[in-house]
């Protein structure tokens, strides 16, 4: 498991959004750059799972707060 994996969804972001700014400024080296691109595609990437994560659980919460089913579908095979 790599450091990434266990960052929170808001560490990850946090870090994103810095790497593209240090890529965006462009004052680093091609090399550099590089390897701020593999990060930071995969931060997105870890992100893109936290929020699939998140999104399922949400759609398994089926009953409203009367106890009668909201209507929603199940979350396997997103």
């Amino acid at each position: 498991m790599s450091e990434i994996d266990n960052m929170s969804f808001e560490e990850a972001m946090r870090e994103l959004e810095a790497t593209v700014g240090k890529l965006e400024h462009g004052e680093a080296t091609l090399e550099d750059s590089i390897k701020l691109y593999e990060r930071g595609a995969a931060l997105r990437a870890h992100c893109d799972k936290v929020l699939r994560a998140a999104e399922e659980r949400v759609e398994k919460i089926t009953l409203a707060a009367s106890g009668q089913p909201t209507g929603t579908t199940p979350a396997e095979g997103l």
